[in-house]
């Protein structure tokens, strides 16, 4: 497959996707895959489908995979940071915020995910702070950040 038949596989999956026919969009994808196996967008718009239907074991895999391979690729990065925080691994999601946004400055969901991302890492070190007798502070700073750990935008 030529890259023009990849970027019209990518086209191809991306309106299926988003006409409600996700099962299909993914298949267009697998099968362009097949043809072309090192395609970087391609691999990202798979692991990304698959993180958004909740398939964040392939997900992961692919993101992994793609960043072995293109270790530059900001938004895999990215992607692969949201599932480890979401399965609790925040230094190893840190790790990768802080690459993702080095390697893209104006990725603005990677700044704002490294925001939250820090705000649950101040969050632990207040918990592991208030072990302390002297914590009447790290009480007052855990109470300030309840709301945001509550309501996020998102």
């Amino acid at each position: 497959m030529l890259p023009a038949q990849a970027q019209t596989a990518l086209d191809q999956a991306q309106s299926l996707w988003y006409a409600g026919r996700q099962a299909e969009a993914v298949s267009t994808l697998e099968a362009a895959l097949g043809a072309q196996p090192r395609d970087a967008r391609l691999r990202f718009a798979l692991a990304w489908m698959q993180q958004e239907r909740g398939q964040t074991g392939s997900a992961e895999q692919l993101l992994r995979a793609l960043i072995e391979d293109y270790p530059d690729h900001g938004e895999a990065q990215n992607n692969l940071a949201v599932i480890l925080a979401q399965r609790g691994e925040l230094d190893a999601a840190h790790q990768l915020l802080e690459r993702a946004v080095q390697l893209q400055p104006e990725h603005w969901q990677a700044q704002e995910n490294l925001g939250d991302l820090l705000v649950r890492l101040a969050q632990r070190a207040y918990l592991r702070a208030a072990q302390s007798p002297a914590q009447s502070a790290v009480q007052l700073k855990l109470k300030l950040l309840d709301p945001l750990l509550r309501n996020p935008q998102r």
